[in-house]
């Protein structure tokens, strides 16, 4: 092997192959210099072996407090679903789900607009406000929705319910049952662009959209003015 042969990659597998080499050679490792990653001076080989895992514990806390911070955001959010799930099952009249639903989403999830217009359900009478600019395009939206949208507004129908204009909003589908069509879309809006970002999981999302289609399916099938409780 000639010195035109070697190359970094070349010593640092023959290293990685050998992990005998400063053993055998322990007065190289003692009195190797390298450079200091921030500094212009060299120090020795063990200083920046405790450097590097330095950087590497730094890192691991980092990513540590990240998932810390996210478990315990889930964790309110899990509780506070489970906290609107028990309103939404002790509501005796089935009539009154829709602006209970509305009601208690914005208050739990403290957001300042929060729309619901529903579709095909008997139970509800004509005159409520649930009922209304219901048009075929939003229908149609809502079957084309595979599973909430979540991103900034981008002249969507539905972001219209919600009266001034949200920086972010969350649109869910509501289907009484997994794989039924939509009886209606649920709209979430926030004044922070952040809150509901394109990246972000729609797990909890759609466990709204599965609860809330659940609680409305008790309208399905039902005359205006009859008994859906």
């Amino acid at each position: 092997m000639t010195a035109e042969s070697l190359s970094a990659d070349t010593i640092a597998r023959y290293l990685q192959e050998h992990p005998s080499f400063f053993q055998d050679h322990a007065e190289l490792f003692a009195n190797l210099r390298v450079p200091h990653p921030n500094e212009t001076r060299a120090i020795s080989l063990g200083e920046r072996q405790i450097l590097t895992l330095r950087a590497r514990v730094k890192d691991l806390e980092w990513k540590l407090s990240g998932l810390a911070h996210n478990a315990s955001g889930n964790e309110r959010t899990s509780k506070t679903l489970t906290s609107w799930c028990c309103r939404m099952l002790a509501e005796d009249d089935a009539a009154a789900l829709p602006r209970h639903i509305v009601d208690s989403l914005r208050e739990l999830f403290d957001l300042p607009g929060v729309a619901l217009r529903v579709w095909d359900l008997p139970g509800l009478g004509a005159g409520s406000p649930h009922l209304r600019d219901v048009t075929p395009s939003v229908r149609d939206y809502a079957r084309e929705l595979p599973r909430p949208y979540c991103g900034p507004y981008k002249d969507q129908e539905a972001a219209g319910w919600l009266g001034e204009r949200p920086a972010s909003l969350a649109v869910i589908p509501l289907a009484p049952a997994k794989g039924a069509p939509p009886i209606g879309l649920l709209v979430l809006g926030s004044n922070d662009p952040e809150r509901f970002a394109p990246d972000m999981g729609t797990a909890f999302l759609e466990i709204i959209g599965e609860l809330a289609g659940a609680g409305l399916s008790r309208l399905q099938g039902r005359a205006a003015g009859g008994d859906c409780a």
